[in-house]
């Protein structure tokens, strides 16, 4: 049988949302059955209820589920299937089925992309279509290996706000029969309906889309001005954009010295061997970017842009400067697993806009962070005025006191005791001298060797906990640990420290690097041990901490594990993280 049209159906099919525009479309819709036979009046009221069926909820995927469900009852179809049109035109980004098996899918495998056969012609020629055996039809090609057998076909267009959203195909008339015009006919009313439901349904789908990328860069914002260090604000930029874009990865690039960029973040299932990436500053990516223009890969694995090992991982990509006031602090990518489905327009725009509000957020958790350094820089400054001026004047004064009762003493015990105050008195001074001109020095003129960079952070974490942590090295800790692996060490040194502070109630810290360990899998590595004698971790406490701690150490390639302390009867809680070198 040839291709046979049905009366036309209006293609306005009014705007999501708007009752008088849907109801305006279904009423035309159903009055082209005006006039038909017996049989489809009869039909009618299965119709109204098909009709009732399919504009009912909002969730796109449920939609289209049961708009094949509703068309393969309605006309006693044994399949049913919607091909919807991608973004391009050219070709099918889903295809929702009915009554196709989950042993059929297997032994069918990949779904039609439309790029060919009848399905493909439809793209391009979107009109109703029936047909008493496709496989006659010029225009099919066929079908692969264990595909159920299919003749009979019926193929109407939807339309969603004047746009064609893709075509609602039907097969297998049950009783052997053809599909009828009646079947056409309401079928075609059912596609005019399903476009109403599908505007509606993508409606919800777009608003809740954009409320959680809202609701992302909220959460970006209020994590970054919490005062967190600088590596947890990329990591959270990373690990929201990772949820918020459905990607494989969040990846944070920062520009480096030789002018490219360097991976320093990351959120992913298997981090290793991203951190610390390159992308050379020849590179085309690294000038787009670094231009402060987005990049939107279809698969970075064959893209010829990407130069690093990294991109044969990942396959659509996109990739964002985090850009404020015109300067372009870094790179926010996220890429996709190879074979996922392309970032849709909507996707991109919405991405974008959270990489904007996510730099904003940097840049002003930089300011807050300028503006706390400052507040400390006052502070030391103020103390260090006070000790000169008060603590090591009352202390010069004790001590001439001191040497003036020496001299009148008697007893040949009290002179000698006396003279031991007196020069206890000036080690004193000088240790306090001493603190006042590293109070006054600043932080880049201090040695930034790992042993002094830990032994800082104990001396900060002292002030709280009320007592100064013990510190051991071993082996060449300075010459042998990498920049990377020491970055990362010197804030798991922090976070193990704070933990220990705010849970353990501990009154005794050990700390311990050793630079000469042999990991698991052979490498050289770096250990760092922190051990308390406090509570312990509670069955019910949290576990953020901790699960930071095991994030650095697995985008290094290593791990991070956690015991007994070195309280009586292992009471504590011991933390160990270790790195290749």
């Amino acid at each position: 049988m040839a291709a046979t049209e049905g009366p036309s159906v209006p293609q306005d099919t009014g705007h999501p949302g708007a009752d008088t525009d849907a109801l305006q479309a279904a009423t035309e819709a159903t009055r082209s059955l005006q006039g038909l036979s017996a049989e489809l009046t009869a039909r009618v009221p299965r119709l109204m209820e098909a009709m009732r069926t399919v504009g009912a909820g909002l969730d796109l995927h449920v939609t289209l589920d049961r708009i094949v469900q509703t068309a393969a009852e309605l006309a006693d179809a044994r399949y049913a299937a919607i091909g919807i049109i991608d973004e391009a035109r050219e070709g099918l980004s889903d295809f929702v089925t009915y009554g196709v098996t989950a042993e059929d899918r297997r032994r069918i495998g990949a779904l039609p992309d439309g790029h060919k056969g009848l399905l493909g012609a439809l793209i391009h020629d979107p009109q109703a279509v029936r047909l008493a055996d496709l496989t006659r039809d010029p225009r099919s090609c066929g079908f692969p290996p264990g595909h159920p057998p299919m003749r009979t076909f019926l193929g109407v267009p939807i339309r969603v706000q004047h746009e064609i959203f893709g075509n609602l195909y039907l097969t297998e008339k049950r009783g052997g029969g053809e599909f009828s015009e009646e079947d056409l006919h309401m079928v075609r009313v059912l596609a005019t309906e399903a476009g109403i439901a599908i505007g509606n349904a993508r409606l919800y789908a777009a608003t809740r889309q954009r409320e959680h990328w809202i609701d992302g860069s909220v959460a970006v914002t209020t994590e970054l001005l919490k005062g967190s260090d600088v590596d947890d604000a990329l990591a959270v930029v990373a690990e929201q954009a990772r949820r918020l874009a459905d990607s494989a990865a969040g990846i944070v690039l920062l520009p480096d010295e030789d002018g490219g960029l360097e991976i320093v973040a990351v959120s992913a299932d298997d981090p290793v061997g991203i951190i610390g990436t390159q992308i050379p500053p020849d590179s085309p990516v690294a000038e787009q970017l670094l231009a402060g223009e987005p990049l939107f890969l279809d698969d970075s694995a064959t893209d010829p842009r990407m130069v690093t090992p990294l991109a044969s991982r990942f396959g659509p990509s996109m990739m964002l400067p985090l850009k404020s006031d015109g300067r372009v602090l870094g790179t926010l990518a996220t890429p996709r697993a190879r074979g996922a489905r392309p970032f849709t327009a909507a996707e991109r725009t919405l991405a974008t806009q959270f990489a904007a509000q996510a730099a904003l957020a940097l840049v002003l958790a930089d300011a807050q962070r300028d503006r706390a350094r400052l507040a400390v820089y006052e502070d030391r400054d103020r103390i260090a005025r006070d000790l000169h001026d008060l603590v090591i004047q009352r202390l010069f004064a004790t001590g001439m006191l001191l040497e003036s009762a020496q001299r009148r003493a008697v007893v040949p015990e009290v002179k000698e005791n006396m003279a031991k105050a007196v020069d206890e008195l000036d080690v004193t001074i000088q240790e306090i001298r001493t603190a006042i001109f590293a109070l006054q020095q600043e932080p880049t003129e201090a040695p930034s060797g790992l042993r002094t960079r830990v032994l800082r952070e104990i001396g900060t974490a002292a002030v709280p906990l009320g007592f100064r942590p013990s510190a051991s090295f071993i082996g060449p800790v300075d010459a042998r640990v990498g920049e990377l692996t020491g970055k990362n060490l010197i804030a798991a040194v922090r976070e193990a420290l704070s933990n220990a502070f705010r849970h353990a109630r501990a009154a005794r810290i050990e700390v311990v690097v050793d630079a000469t360990v042999t990991l698991p899998d052979g490498t050289d590595g770096v250990r760092l041990t922190v051990s308390d004698d406090g509570i312990g971790i509670p069955a019910d406490g949290r576990r953020s901490g901790l699960r930071n701690l095991a994030k650095r150490a697995e985008a290094l390639g290593g791990s991070s594990t956690h015991g007994p302390g070195i309280g009586p009867d292992g009471r504590g809680t011991t933390v160990v993280w270790e790195a290749p070198l």
